[in-house]
C-alpha cells in the first residue's frame, strides 16, 4: 500500500491523475458498446471493462490493497461468485461464523445441488477446523465480524491455516470495511464485501466487491461474466463517489456505536450487549490487536424477552427499523427467526449512523424508559 494515511486513500487511491477531460471527478460512460482496440479487444459491460467499471476496479483495489478488484451487483453476487470461483463439484467448504443470512441461505438451499459440502465451524476454535479439514476441502470462508452474532474470530490463524493446506481463504469484511481492516494483509486470498453497505454508505444502491491478486480475480471474473451480475456503470460511479467519504463516514459511525454500546452495557433493562469495542467482549483483546477501531454493528439484548426488544425497537425514534446497515442513518433491526442456528429470540442489531451520538444515547435512555 502507498504511505498515505487510509482518508488520502480513500479520496485519491485508483484515481487517473490527469483524470479524463481534466475533470477532478471521474466521468461516467454509460455506454455498452465500444469500438475494437488494435488488439481485437473491446471493453464490455457485462464483462465489468467498461471504463466506469475499471476505474472503480482501481479504487477498490487501493482500498483494500489488493491486486485488483471486480465490482457485481449485489454483496451476494460477490461471495457466491467468489465461492464459485473456488469449489467445484465433489469439493468441501469449510465456513467459520455465525454468517449473514443471505449466504447461510445461499449455503443451505444451493451448495448441494451444486455439488459441495460444507461444515459450519466456530471461527475462534482451530480444533474445530482441524476437525472440519478433509482431502476434499478447496476453500475456507469467514466474516471479519461476525454478522449479527458480532464475533472477532482468528482471522490471521484462519489465513494461516488455510495456506498450510492449500485451501483457498475468502473473508466477507462487510460490517469491518477497510478502514478497520485490510484482510490481505493477514493473508487471505479473496476478500468480500457488500458494498450495498458502508462502502457506499448512502442506502440509494446495491452492489458487492471481490478483491485479491490478479489471477485470482481473473479466475472470479470469468464466473462473472458467466453470470452476468458484473455492478452497472451509473451505480459504479455512484459507488466510486461514495467511497470518497468512507473513511470520514465510518470513524463517526464507530464513535456512536461506541457511546450506544457503553450506554447499554449495565443497563438495568439490558440483559447483554455484544460490541468489540468493549472491554467484556470475549474477542475485545483479538479485535484491539488486528483492528483500527471496532466496527458500526452491535448486537443487544433487552431485558424481558421478545416481547420487550419488539417493544424498543418501535418506541426508538432516531434509528429506522430496517435490516440493513452501514448508511449514514442509524438503523436498527429484529433478528428474529433463527433461533436454530444459535441466535436468541430477543436479539437486536443496531447500526450506527453519523448523528451526533448525545442524540442517539438519549434517544435509546427514553426508549428505555429512563
Amino acid at each position: 500500500m502507498s504511505g498515505e494515511r487510509f482518508e488520502t486513500l480513500a479520496v485519491h487511491g485508483g484515481e487517473p491523475r490527469p483524470a479524463p477531460g481534466g475533470s477532478v471527478v471521474h466521468p461516467i460512460h454509460q455506454g455498452t458498446v465500444y469500438e475494437a482496440g488494435p488488439g481485437g479487444d473491446a471493453p464490455y459491460s457485462r464483462l465489468g471493462t467498461n471504463p466506469t467499471q475499471r476505474h472503480l476496479h482501481r479504487r477498490l483495489a487501493a482500498l483494500e490493497d489488493a491486486e485488483d478488484a471486480l465490482a457485481t451487483a449485489s454483496g451476494m453476487a460477490a461471495i457466491s461468485i467468489a465461492l464459485h470461483s473456488v469449489l467445484g463439484a465433489g469439493d468441501h467448504l469449510i465456513a467459520a461464523g455465525s454468517f449473514y443470512g443471505g449466504t447461510l441461505r445461499f449455503l443451505t438451499d444451493h451448495a448441494e445441488r451444486l455439488g459441495w459440502t460444507f461444515d459450519l465451524v466456530d471461527p475462534a476454535d482451530t480444533d474445530a477446523w482441524r476437525k472440519a479439514r478433509r482431502p476434499e476441502t478447496k476453500a475456507f470462508l469467514t466474516e471479519t465480524i461476525t454478522n449479527p452474532l458480532v464475533q472477532v474470530g482468528d482471522l490471521a490463524g484462519a489465513a494461516r491455516f488455510a495456506r498450510e493446506h492449500d485451501i483457498a481463504s475468502i473473508i466477507d469484511n462487510t460490517l469491518a470495511t477497510p478502514v478497520v481492516f485490510r484482510p490481505h494483509s493477514v493473508g487471505f486470498d479473496l476478500v468480500c464485501h457488500s458494498a450495498t453497505k458502508a462502502l457506499n454508505g448512502h442506502s440509494d444502491l446495491a452492489a458487492g466487491v471481490v478483491t485479491g491478486s490478479r489471477e485470482r480475480i481473473a479466475r472470479v471474473a470469468a464466473v462473472m461474466g458467466a453470470y452476468g451480475c458484473a455492478l452497472d456503470p451509473h451505480a459504479a460511479y455512484l459507488l466510486s463517489r461514495g467511497l470518497k467519504t468512507l473513511a470520514l463516514r465510518v470513524r463517526q459511525q464507530h464513535a456512536n456505536a461506541m457511546a450506544v454500546a457503553r450506554f447499554l452495557h449495565g443497563h438495568t433493562r439490558v440483559a447483554e450487549v455484544r460490541y468489540p469495542g468493549l472491554t467484556a467482549h470475549p474477542d475485545h483483546e483479538r479485535a484491539a490487536a488486528l483492528f483500527d477501531g471496532f466496527g458500526s454493528v452491535l448486537a443487544f439484548r433487552p431485558a424481558g424477552g421478545a416481547a420487550a426488544a419488539d417493544a424498543l425497537v418501535a418506541s426508538l425514534r432516531l434509528p429506522y427499523a430496517a435490516s440493513s446497515l452501514g448508511g449514514v442513518e442509524s438503523l436498527v433491526t429484529r433478528v428474529a427467526g433463527r433461533e436454530a442456528a444459535g441466535l436468541p429470540a430477543d436479539l437486536i442489531r443496531f447500526s450506527a449512523g453519523i448523528e451526533a451520538p448525545e442524540d442517539l444515547v438519549a434517544d435509546f435512555a427514553r426508549a428505555l424508559g429512563d
